[in-house]
């Protein structure tokens, strides 16, 4: 499909989408962009991507370029490389967030605005770096796209046809519904996992309690080993949406410390009850374990 695809930000998602396109056919050649130079021989190494550049370098002949950095790196990359991009190039991005990342495009790429596809793959794993980087990690996953106004109708189908090549399926949104929906989803779990570890290594008693931890605790608190810059980002991009779904939580919280605190075991059970069935329900109709 393109002759030069350029990633800036080899880690899992940028890795995982090289290798990704390359089992596709998707680019003759794959050059990759980071700060770290020791992970970029790394993915050399593995042979996840082609060559390496500085994305200023990298991005003046390519077809299709890819912003896989935590989101609050893209506004510096996109105003470093806007002067440098060919008018036919693709921009996409693997952001978590979208409204941030949309204000940063409007500001930095207003004149390739037509050609920047924002976009959200929803994959991921509790490790991160190059080396956790996984062909089939997009393969039946969702990716979505939540395209602009400016945006050029083959730019969109272009970026389309390139996620799906990568195994995932593609839906669209809006900017605004995304960032609310994954808060609750996506960006408030990991707060929750963050927060219960953050909680226990705390504690005087921490090694005691970390040794007796088992199943519940491992399934809760996995997705706690992700990469806290990313986190980070992600938390302060999405603030007001955040903050919301906190305090939702909180709420809901508070209604079952109250339960207990009155031991009204009666509806304690009929909450229970009714989170158990939504869950199954949901594992049942999307195929989770």
């Amino acid at each position: 499909m393109f002759d030069k695809l350029v990633i800036i930000g080899v880690g899992l998602i940028g890795g995982s989408i090289a290798l990704a396109a390359r089992r596709a056919g998707l680019a003759h050649h794959i050059v990759g962009c980071g700060r770290a130079s020791e992970a970029l021989q790394e993915a050399l190494k593995l042979g996840v991507i082609d060559a390496t550049a500085t994305p200023v370098a990298a991005v003046k002949d390519a077809d299709f370029v890819l912003l896989a950095m935590p989101v609050g790196n893209m506004p510096q990359v996109m105003q470093d490389i806007a002067p440098h991009l060919p008018a036919h190039a693709i921009v996409t991005d693997a952001g978590s967030t979208k409204g941030d990342v949309i204000s940063a495009a409007r500001l930095h790429l207003a004149d390739h605005l037509s050609r920047f596809v924002p976009a959200h793959p929803i994959a991921g794993a509790e490790k991160s770096g190059v080396t956790a980087a996984r062909t089939e990690l997009f393969d039946h996953k969702n990716v979505v796209l939540t395209p602009l106004p400016e945006n050029d109708v083959d730019a969109v189908n272009l970026a389309t046809e390139f996620w799906r090549a990568c195994g995932a399926n593609v839906s669209l949104m809006s900017p605004a519904q995304h960032d609310r929906i994954f808060a609750a989803v996506s960006h408030l779990p990991h707060v929750l996992a963050f927060a219960l570890v953050e909680e226990i290594s705390r504690r005087p008693n921490a090694e005691q309690l970390f040794g007796f931890a088992a199943g519940g605790f491992r399934d809760f608190s996995r997705i706690a080993g992700s990469s806290p810059e990313m986190w980070r980002d992600i938390c302060l991009a999405n603030h007001d949406a955040m903050l919301a779904e906190i305090d939702a939580y909180t709420a809901r919280l508070n209604d079952i410390r109250r339960l207990i605190e009155s031991n009204d075991g009666k509806q304690l059970m009929t909450v229970f009850e009714h989170a158990r069935d939504a869950r199954t329900a949901w594992a049942e109709k999307f195929n989770q374990k």
